[in-house]
């Protein structure tokens, strides 16, 4: 049976979805099949119009490769034309316990609540485009796929997928994440969405990337981790290893805030010498900004 949009609920709010018309979804090679979207990607075809050379990269088809210039040059390069062509746009959400992490600021809205609406703005976004796009979510239940579509009614069922979303346990081990290889082909825009502390998330967006995948990374932050405001004694409790902390908030306050932003710092560089788009979002912040952050849509902060 078809669901119909007004049956679905929106995770968007009225406010936020107007500032989506601002933001563009794109790619450095955006490559998908041949149709009408808002991307151009580099295929060599009949009656395109050619744009340049480059070195030829494993993964690379031996059709693509120009054998005038191997000739004469005894190296490979790759022709490349360019067409208009949709985009194949993965979401991956963290669903580990930590994602269930609120501000006492704001009870009630999570990690997991901002990833899901981002998640549903990137979808309304891909749709106006005319791009695919699929969902992939992981967590304590392991690997959960709702895979590359287009349209109203996938758009739905993506809705409807994001809202039963529940975080809970670890990052899965390797073995079970490998059937998203299967799913997320080469040349594939990947936009993680999660809170990126742990070393597993790191390892899968630098392989995805390393194998010519384009990798985004939007790290969601509480205002808490960002601003430590706790006085006095508390205990601190890792939701997924449950390892707990007593320390007083004031005393600790300068050291964490120091280590925390070397951390963070020393996790942006290691994202962007693999290639990946690094963004941090905190809690309290607008939910247009880590997208237009990027996708470069406008000014941002």
């Amino acid at each position: 049976m078809a669901t119909s949009p007004a049956a679905v609920p929106d995770l968007i709010p009225p406010q936020l979805r107007a500032r989506l018309k601002g933001i563009q979804i794109s790619a450095r090679q955006a490559a998908g099949p041949q149709g009408f979207g808002l991307h151009q990607s580099q295929n060599r075809g009949a009656g395109l119009e050619f744009s340049q050379y480059r070195a030829y990269e494993p993964g690379d088809e031996l059709r693509q490769v120009d054998w005038k210039l191997y000739a004469r040059s005894d190296r490979f390069f790759v022709r490349e034309s360019e067409r208009d062509s949709p985009l194949d746009l993965w979401i991956l959400i963290d669903t580990s316990a930590s994602m269930a992490q609120e501000d006492r600021a704001r009870p009630g809205w999570s990690r997991l609540d901002a990833a899901r609406t981002l998640a549903a703005c990137l979808i309304e976004v891909a749709l106006r485009q005319g791009d695919r796009f699929g969902l992939a979510m992981i967590g304590g239940e392991g690997l959960r796929v709702s895979g590359l579509g287009a349209g109203a009614r996938h758009r739905d069922r993506c809705v409807l997928e994001l809202r039963r979303l529940a975080a809970a346990g670890a990052w899965p081990d390797e073995a079970r994440l490998r059937p998203l290889w299967e799913h997320v082909a080469a040349r594939s825009l990947v936009v993680f969405l999660g809170d990126t502390f742990d070393e597993e998330v790191v390892r899968l967006a630098e392989r995805l990337a390393a194998a010519r995948r384009e990798i985004l990374n939007a790290q969601i932050l509480t205002t808490e981790e960002r601003d430590f405001p706790f006085l006095g004694g508390h205990r601190f409790r890792d939701p997924e290893t449950g390892e707990e902390l007593i320390a007083d908030g004031a005393a600790a306050r300068d050291g964490f805030i120091a280590r925390f932003a070397a951390a963070r710092a020393t996790l942006a560089k290691r994202l962007a010498a693999g290639g990946i788009r690094h963004v941090e979002y905190v809690l309290d912040e607008p939910l247009d900004l880590p997208l237009r952050r990027l996708f470069n849509a406008g000014r941002v902060a």
